[in-house]
């Protein structure tokens, strides 16, 4: 199964005023694991200035744009990349109206809304009443966001698939981008992603979910069993 986990970075908040892409960030995910291949440009906005507010958060300057490609000029690398598979983004209405924006100036149809999973809604259903953000799940989870000083949509996509891993179930399969050269074909199965992604532990373990009756209740269960427990074997391991 495909997903490509994305994040972009804007003009400003809504694109209903004419705000604009101004970076897209996204990793491909082949079975569960990272194949190594991403999606990454700066788009320059044509001439919508960059709102304040907008540049507190992701830091990317009118300037730095004016030798980036416009939208349409990316659009081949991006229609490719997007093709196929669930689109997965944090608050993705947000991301995929965007999208959908800069689509319609170019002449082709929008995002299929069957495509497109929310991680916000996921998070606002396992966790009611909890802040949910980027960086309030990343904390829940003990995924380490230390770097992240402002917004990126790279980075940011990269701490969505941990996260997006731990909200369906903590299955991790490493997703540390810093040594995968991207992979600019996606033939790569999910077991040649599972053999070429380097594995990333968490600088902090996640605590025990175990209350104390139920640890109380395994040791008796091992003492019972006697020296051929297998968790006997374990201990020495550690």
């Amino acid at each position: 199964m495909r997903e490509i986990i994305f994040d972009t970075e804007t003009t400003g908040i809504s694109h209903r005023e004419g705000h604009r892409i101004i970076e897209i960030g996204a990793i491909e995910i082949i079975n569960s694991f990272p194949s190594g291949r991403t999606f990454h440009e700066y788009i320059k906005p044509d001439d919508k200035e960059i709102e304040k507010g907008a540049f507190d958060v992701h830091g990317i300057s009118a300037e730095s744009l004016k030798d980036k490609p416009l939208f349409k000029d990316i659009l081949p690398q991006f229609k490719e990349f997007f093709a196929e598979g669930k689109l997965i983004a944090h608050n993705a209405s947000f991301d995929i109206g965007f999208f959908n924006a800069e689509l319609a100036r170019v002449g082709e149809p929008p995002i299929d809304n069957s495509r497109v999973i929310d991680t916000l809604a996921i998070a606002r259903r396992k966790f009611p009443g909890a802040k949910n953000s980027l960086d309030a799940l990343c904390s829940r989870f003990g995924i380490s966001n230390a770097h992240r000083t402002l917004h990126g949509a790279l980075l940011d996509s990269e701490l969505l698939a941990e996260v997006y891993v731990e909200l369906n179930g903590g299955k991790q399969g490493g997703f540390s981008l810093d040594s995968v050269e991207p992979v600019r074909s996606s033939s790569l199965d999910g077991q040649n992603a599972r053999e070429n992604t380097p594995q990333r532990q968490r600088e902090n373990p996640l605590a025990s979910r175990l209350s104390t009756a139920e640890k109380e209740a395994h040791e008796t269960m091992i003492e019972d069993i006697g020296d051929n427990a297998i968790w006997h074997k374990w201990s020495h391991l550690q």
